[in-house]
């Protein structure tokens, strides 16, 4: 009789906890929800952008957007940190900008005869890099520390960055002239690198017809859904979602595959395996699930690879891509079952 007691005593708990997690995950489907409605106003298609933004934003991460001028890079930051009533800042890169113009500087105090730290636009929640490969090595070098650690050192004093602390940043991908490729150390901190293409047709229809209609501002029609608070709380519900042995496995058979695969000159490091993992537990969490399945490993591998492997120069002048090289990795790779 006792194992059936145990049995009784022990189904409402699983009941309770089951409740527990829906509910949990509710706080995060509800604001996914708030930001895609407002987004929507404004941005026609593109919907692999805005999840993939949404993702990065869950998990913690750093975006880099590239595309060609016109499609809404620009745009699309700053109605995602509209969206989310957090404090924002635009960095515009140059060829003479300089790290102090970014991070801040020590301004000399007479009264104290001190001197007193100056912050930089990079003490903020979300930060705007706009064309972030127009700045040269040394001005990129002053984003290491910031976006991997969250913070930065000057003059022997840290200065922790606040939380949330997010960085979107844009290139553009045609233009050579007065840029600078960026550094594999700083790509490398980013969680995900978002290509965008143009419109399709009806989409294209979309924009024109909302454009004629529109009486104010596109940044006047997004309204604030959300706030710090809340997406610290959609940050944390993310890390306790659950995630097999078989599908870490399969995380990391993915970027091992990248360091053996004979048509990469450089493969993706650890820091790429941790990417996707949680990126994948921020879509499970996203789409209202308590546990990640292999399809979004699958979503958000290509992003959070293809800005970390090199082609090898010969495939590269075959016109071979690190997207080809990486979705045929991900399909020769036995999914969990």
């Amino acid at each position: 009789m006792e194992p059936e007691n145990n049995l009784e005593a022990q189904q409402p708990e699983s009941t309770t906890t089951s409740l527990e997690n829906t509910t949990t995950l509710s706080v995060i489907s509800t604001g996914v929800t708030k930001i895609k409605a407002e987004l929507s106003k404004v941005i026609v298609g593109q919907k692999d952008l805005i999840d993939s933004l949404i993702i990065a934003i869950i998990a913690n991460g750093h975006c880099l957007i590239e595309g060609v001028p016109g499609i809404a890079k620009t745009l699309s930051a700053k109605l995602l940190a509209q969206s989310i009533q957090v404090n924002f800042s635009r960095i515009q890169f140059t060829p003479d900008l300089m790290p102090s113009d970014i991070l801040g500087t020590s301004v000399f105090n007479q009264k104290t005869a001190n001197f007193d730290f100056k912050a930089g636009p990079i003490f903020t929640n979300l930060v705007l890099i706009d064309e972030i490969n127009r700045a040269p090595a040394k001005t990129q070098s002053a984003l290491f520390e910031v976006m991997a650690e969250r913070q930065i050192t000057i003059d022997g004093s840290t200065y922790p960055m606040a939380n949330p602390f997010i960085v979107l940043a844009t290139q553009n991908p045609i233009e050579q002239e007065g840029t600078y490729r960026l550094p594999e150390a700083q790509l490398d901190r980013f969680l995900f690198k978002i290509e965008i293409d143009y419109p399709d047709l009806a989409d294209e229809v979309t924009i024109l017809q909302q454009h004629n209609v529109r009486r104010t501002s596109q940044m006047e029609v997004v309204n604030g859904v959300l706030n710090a608070k809340d997406i610290l709380e959609m940050q944390r519900v993310a890390k306790e979602v659950t995630i097999e042995d078989s599908v870490v496995e399969y995380i990391a058979k993915i970027v091992n595959q990248t360091r053996n695969n004979p048509l990469l000159f450089l493969g993706a490091s650890p820091r790429a395996s941790i990417s996707i993992l949680d990126a994948a537990k921020a879509r499970a969490a996203m789409l209202g699930r308590d546990f990640v399945i292999p399809e979004d490993v699958k979503f958000v591998a290509l992003p959070a690879l293809r800005h970390r492997v090199i082609v090898s120069p010969e495939k590269e002048m075959e016109g071979l891509t690190p997207d080809f090289v990486v979705k045929e990795m991900i399909e020769s790779i036995e999914v969990p079952r």
